[in-house]
């Protein structure tokens, strides 16, 4: 991940050494050579995801690149509030670590999951949930991706209890993902504060171009606010349907997926097709950017 990219441009090489001095370790040699079972573990996973897109980001303003709103989804906030001026890359890096390691700890592997439903509306999904759930094994709305995709999470029985309701509920599918904790839920209160703490002293500043928040699905470019979001984020929905609609009436026409991967793409074409996304990871698509 990242390989060929910092191989061809020496900002993502900094980029990746940079990460590695702030950690400690080198994070670079987990995302390049593995092995895959370090770099899905989240306390790697995510800064490793953070730093991969940070590279991209600042190989393409070498290029160029301008842009007037950010947003991200789930982790990729924190590479949005970088790319936006709101935190220094170093401060991300290290909480980007932080929150991977508080939420794996809040809940024990193996006894979470989450799982995608696809075919049903938001309120179907919540009373899919609220059957499932039982005692404390509860299972909860945690992305509402758009084009029909809602992602649960939870304990791993209440998931499991729902994806085998999910038919009879009027969805059309429903899979566990391969995650290493049950993400955007109350399972990750414990996660939240350990992460308040941890961004108590680190300086948040008005970033230079809107922040679209995950939580609210609202532009914002107030520091106090973005502190308070970034917390609510680790047990709260993404919201992500509804802000790419908020970008939307912006009167955005244009979106760059920067970093691994196209997901979000294929999203924001099933959810605003006015705005033409393209994904920019590899050195060729670097090398085709223009301004």
């Amino acid at each position: 991940m990242g390989r060929d990219l910092a191989h061809e441009y020496p900002v993502a090489r900094q980029t990746y050494s940079d990460a590695d001095a702030v950690l400690g370790f080198a994070l670079s040699k987990i995302c390049f050579e593995g092995p895959e079972d370090e770099l899905t573990l989240t306390k790697h996973t995510q800064p490793a995801i953070l730093t991969t897109s940070i590279a991209v980001y600042r190989a393409l303003i070498e290029r160029g690149l301008a842009f007037d709103v950010v947003a991200g989804h789930s982790l990729g906030e924190w590479s949005a509030l970088v790319a936006a001026g709101a935190i220094e890359f170093r401060d991300a890096v290290k909480l980007t670590y932080l929150r991977g390691s508080f939420m794996q700890e809040a809940v024990p592997a193996g006894q979470g999951a989450m799982a995608a439903v696809m075919g049903l509306d938001l309120a179907g999904a919540k009373a899919l949930c609220e059957k499932a759930t039982q005692g404390d094994e509860v299972v909860e709305v945690a992305n509402i991706n758009g084009a029909g995709q809602i992602v649960v999470s939870g304990k791993a029985a209440a998931v499991d209890r729902a994806i085998a309701d999910a038919k009879a509920a009027g969805a059309k599918r429903a899979v566990r993902l391969s995650v290493s904790a049950p993400f955007h839920c109350s399972l990750m209160k414990p996660a939240a504060e350990q992460l308040a703490a941890a961004l108590a002293d680190v300086a948040i500043a008005a970033p230079r171009v809107p922040v679209v928040s995950n939580v609210t699905a609202e532009p914002t470019q107030d520091p106090a606010r973005i502190r308070e979001l970034l917390i609510q984020q680790v047990t709260a929905p993404v919201r992500w349907e509804a802000s790419i609609q908020a970008i939307a009436a912006l009167g955005v026409t244009r979106a760059y997926e920067l970093g691994s991967g196209s997901v979000l793409k294929g999203l924001v074409k099933r959810i605003a097709d006015a705005i033409a996304c393209d994904t920019i990871g590899e050195p060729h698509e670097v090398q085709a950017f223009t301004a």
